[in-house]
């Protein structure tokens, strides 16, 4: 695939980090108010619309505290970030330690300033966008051991949560744009030709 596709999903995947990392920021809002769109029904139009909308009508201050329910609250959110738990129930569990070992296979390590384990959503997003550019089994590898088995209970877990209003337009972004991947990813690598439909411009600079 050509360059210009990869670094769009490598966008993408930052995107995806960047909004469950932290709240958003007014620039990240202003940026998905404005957001250019191409016409086209798919279920990543669908959701780049729905985020749109929602970043119109959402107030800073509120998304702030609707992050702070949702993924920190007091002891801890309604909405858990990381892979082990969703995949084992518990955190710091083996799944994580299967993560470590592929990251240091990888050549990546954590940077010493960030203090939640590997296995949060926004961290394998940010791997993800790094492996764009890197073999497609490679890629393919990472996403089905990492991501595949749970993406879809953490944007379950958002849907049921009481205080999610702009994270449910996240969640239904973050779903639309792995269900593709895990549909590329599941064809054969060597007879994959059709690229996924992803519906917005170049968002780089938004990141």
């Amino acid at each position: 695939m050509d360059n210009q596709y990869q670094t769009l999903r490598a966008d993408i995947y930052l995107l995806l980090s960047t909004l469950f990392r932290q709240p958003p920021t007014a620039e990240l809002i202003e940026f998905l108010s404005t957001i250019e769109i191409e016409a086209e029904d798919s279920i990543m139009q669908q959701a780049w619309l729905a985020i749109k909308q929602a970043a119109n009508a959402v107030n800073i201050e509120a998304v702030s505290e609707e992050y702070q329910d949702l993924f920190i609250g007091i002891g801890r959110g309604e909405v858990v970030l990381f892979g082990s738990w969703h995949m084992t129930g518990s955190l710091m569990e083996k799944p994580l330690a299967i993560l470590r070992h592929d990251l240091q296979v990888l050549g990546l390590e954590r940077d010493e300033t960030v203090k939640e384990p590997e296995d949060h959503i926004s961290a394998l997003c940010e791997v993800m966008a790094v492996l764009t550019q890197e073999d497609e089994s490679q890629q393919q590898a990472f996403f089905n051991t990492h991501l595949a088995p749970w993406y879809l209970s953490f944007s379950e877990q958002i849907n049921q949560a009481k205080h999610a209003q702009f994270y449910l337009k996240a969640a239904q972004l973050l779903e639309a744009f792995l269900h593709i991947e895990q549909v590329r990813f599941s064809q054969k690598i060597a007879g994959a030709k059709s690229k996924l439909t992803i519906n917005v411009n170049n968002i780089s600079n938004s990141l």
